[in-house]
């Protein structure tokens, strides 16, 4: 499988709030109906929580301030992603999907890049 993993910051002008309740209840039934013209097989939203905790690792180990959250998405394959991509149907998903982001991210202070798992433990 391969994996998007999309650190998110949410735009200066709306509250913590209004971000995660739209991030969560507007957006993400967008990705779940996008899904299949995107080829995608599973889709999470991690939404950032205890900012003090956050503050203090940040701190103790001089690193940038927390995203506000973590969304993953994953292909069976790149060929999936790929194939999603290149198709019309696929891609008119991901153009919508992409604008309405810019209603609650904030882009220039986002990232977002392909990953590959290494499961070290479960303990589970």
């Amino acid at each position: 499988m391969v994996k998007l993993v999309y650190c998110l910051r949410r735009r200066a002008s709306i509250s913590p709030e209004e971000f995660y309740r739209y991030w969560l209840k507007t957006h993400g039934p967008k990705v779940k109906d996008a899904a299949e013209k995107m080829r995608a097989v599973r889709y999470i939203q991690s939404h950032t929580c205890e900012p003090e905790v956050n503050q203090a690792f940040a701190v103790s180990r001089g690193l940038a301030p927390s995203y506000d959250g973590i969304t993953e998405v994953w292909w069976d394959s790149i060929d999936d992603l790929k194939a999603a991509m290149a198709d019309a149907a696929g891609a008119e998903a991901m153009a919508i999907l992409r604008e309405d982001e810019s209603r609650f991210i904030e882009f220039s202070q986002s990232c977002v890049f392909l990953t590959t798992e290494h499961l070290i433990f479960d303990s589970k």
